[in-house]
C-alpha cells in the first residue's frame, strides 16, 4: 500500500507534463486522482513543478531548492535544518522528516500561494506568483482532495488500529519512499542559473526491480532533459549521456548519494558551497560525476 502511494506520484509525474494526455481538463482530472493521497492539487503541481521547478531548476528562483545561508530565519528554514538529511540532523529528526517532509513541502507551498499569491512570502526557499484563476482552482481542488480523504477515512470506519494500518501507515511509508528519491535529485548539486540538467540534477543507479516498480524515477537527469518523454525510454537516454557526456553526467549509486547527503550540510553559501545552519562550517559540493567516483572535495 505504501508503494502504491509512491507509484501514484511517479505516474502523475510522468503524465502531467502534457505529452501523454491531451487536454487540460483530462490532465487535471487524472492529476486530481493521482495526487490526492499526496495532498497536491494538480493546478499547484503544474505551477510549482512543471513551470517553476523545471523552468528554474536549482536556481535562486526554484521553490524546491535548499535554503540559502543568507535567507532570514523562518519556520520553513528551521524544519529543513531539523529534518532534512545532513551532517547535522539527528536520527529521530531524519526518521520524522522522511515521513513528513512531503507534507511539509505541500503545506509550505499551499500557504504561500493561497495566502501570499503575489510571490512575497518569506517562508519558502523561493516564492512564486500564481494568477487569481490558478489560486481559485488550487483552493477548489484542495477541497475536493479533503473530501476524498474524508471519504476514505469514513469508509474505513472507526478504530485507531484500523486507521493506523490502513490509512496513516501506508501514507507515511509512501511519503518516506518518494522523498528518499527526491532528496537525491538536486540537494547535492550546485545552484545553477543556466538551467543545465547536467549541472543541476543527479541520477541514481538503482536495482532493476526498483526501477521497474518506480517507473525509472531514478533517471532524473534524463527526465529534466526530456520531461515529456515516456519514462520507459530513460535507460536509452542514459546510455547516450554516458557515451556523449561522460565528463559531465552526474550519476551515483543510491547508497552513495545518501551517504553524501548525511556527510554534508544543507544550506547554500554560494553556488558551489554548502554550509551549516550556524554558518561556522562550510565545504565545497561533492563530486557526483560517474567517472570520478564520489567524495567530498
Amino acid at each position: 500500500m505504501g508503494n502504491a502511494v509512491i507509484v501514484l506520484l511517479f505516474t502523475s509525474h510522468d503524465l502531467l507534463p502534457g505529452s501523454a494526455v491531451r487536454g487540460q481538463g483530462w490532465r487535471r482530472a487524472l492529476g486530481l486522482v493521482g495526487l490526492a493521497l499526496l495532498w497536491m492539487p494538480p493546478t499547484l503541481w503544474q505551477a510549482v513543478h512543471n513551470r517553476e521547478h523545471h523552468g528554474h531548476t536549482n536556481s535562486l528562483r526554484d521553490p524546491d531548492r535548499s535554503y540559502l545561508e543568507r535567507q532570514p530565519a523562518s519556520w520553513g528554514k528551521w524544519i529543513q535544518h531539523r529534518f532534512t538529511p545532513s551532517d547535522e540532523v539527528s536520527g529521530a529528526g531524519l526518521v520524522l522528516g522522511l515521513a513528513s517532509a512531503w507534507g511539509v513541502h505541500n503545506l509550505r507551498t499551499l500557504l504561500s500561494v493561497l495566502l501570499v499569491p503575489n510571490g512575497s512570502a518569506v517562508f519558502p526557499p523561493a516564492p512564486f506568483r500564481v494568477s487569481g484563476r490558478e489560486r481559485r482552482r488550487i483552493a477548489l481542488e484542495l477541497l475536493a482532495i479533503a473530501g476524498l480523504h474524508a471519504a476514505v477515512v469514513s469508509t474505513l470506519g472507526g478504530g485507531p488500529l484500523r486507521l493506523l494500518l490502513a490509512y496513516f501507515l501506508p501514507i507515511w511509508i509512501g511519503y518516506a519512499g518518494l522523498i528518499a528519491y527526491i532528496y537525491t535529485n538536486h540537494l547535492l548539486c550546485p545552484l545553477d542559473e543556466s538551467n543545465d540538467p547536467l549541472a543541476n540534477s543527479l541520477s541514481l543507479r538503482m536495482p532493476p526491480l526498483l526501477d521497474l516498480l518506480h517507473l525509472n524515477f531514478s533517471h532524473h537527469v534524463e527526465h529534466h532533459i526530456f520531461p515529456g518523454l515516456n519514462s520507459s525510454h530513460y535507460p536509452a537516454v542514459r546510455r547516450l549521456l554516458q557515451e556523449h557526456y561522460p565528463d559531465r553526467f552526474q550519476l551515483l549509486d543510491g547508497g552513495s548519494a545518501w551517504r553524501l547527503l548525511l556527510a554534508t550540510p544543507r544550506h547554500y553559501r554560494d553556488a558551489g558551497t554548502l554550509c551549516s545552519a550556524d554558518g561556522r562550517r562550510a565545504m565545497e559540493l561533492p563530486s557526483l560525476r560517474a567517472g570520478e567516483g564520489c567524495g567530498l572535495r
